[in-house]
């Protein structure tokens, strides 16, 4: 069985709160004297309800400044705001969402935040082709931050997808995935036990195939 990695919103706003009242803890919120630093890693909040992890942010065809996170976080429409700083207000929403890729397009209102190639310990200079085997894999995540393993590819071989030994939990959804400084992938999943079970991601190649091919918001995407 595969667990989709959305993340219920509610307790982390209370653990977020807390945490800047007591100024520790991981993932805590800080007082912002600009908008938020945004890039493949943040932590997004998906209408006060879901948390997630935004893929990449850059530029589509038209000049948009998009990013792309997992699609069972948000349907068009639906309100984004930054983690590091929700008081900052909605900063984007979901322009689309494709449920069968499993990807989603955030469109970011102009001003809001500060896009950024780097989040943790993910630099995003590109995008590439998916990981094969034994390629290792990274990933940085709103919930468990940065992680490694071995890529074991598109095991059923459709073309669309890659597994991975990386541990991803609830709320990494739409983590980014890197081979060096390359995006191959986003993490959507993992089957059976978290951080045990296999992460099983979309291939960035398959998205960028259907954003180009659909046109509109996030067609012709560059990262930052």
């Amino acid at each position: 069985m595969f667990s989709k990695l959305a993340m219920v919103a509610h307790t982390a706003f209370a653990v977020a709160l807390g945490a800047a009242l007591l100024g520790t803890g991981a993932g805590a919120a800080h007082a912002q004297t600009g908008p938020p630093v945004m890039g493949g890693g943040s932590g997004i909040i998906i209408d006060g309800q879901f948390e997630c992890t935004l893929t990449t942010v850059g530029h589509d065809s038209a000049g948009r400044l998009v990013g792309l996170t997992a699609g069972h976080c948000g349907d068009p429409g639906s309100l984004v705001y930054a983690e590091v700083d929700p008081g900052a207000g909605v900063i984007g929403r979901f322009a689309y969402s494709n449920h069968d890729l499993d990807y989603a397009v955030i469109q970011f209102t102009p001003g809001t935040i500060v896009p950024v190639n780097r989040i943790g310990n993910v630099t995003i200079t590109e995008i590439g082709a998916p990981a094969t085997f034994p390629q290792i894999v990274c990933k940085e995540g709103r919930t468990t931050g940065n992680t490694c393993g071995i890529a074991w590819g598109d095991v059923f071989r459709t073309n669309v997808e890659t597994w991975s030994q990386m541990c991803v939990v609830e709320g990494d959804s739409g983590a980014p995935v890197v081979t060096g400084t390359t995006l191959v992938g986003m993490v959507n999943a993992y089957l059976a036990v978290a951080c045990f079970g296999p992460e099983v991601g979309t291939n960035m190649s398959a998205i960028m195939t259907d954003l180009n091919a659909r046109g509109g918001a996030g067609a012709g995407y560059v990262p930052i």
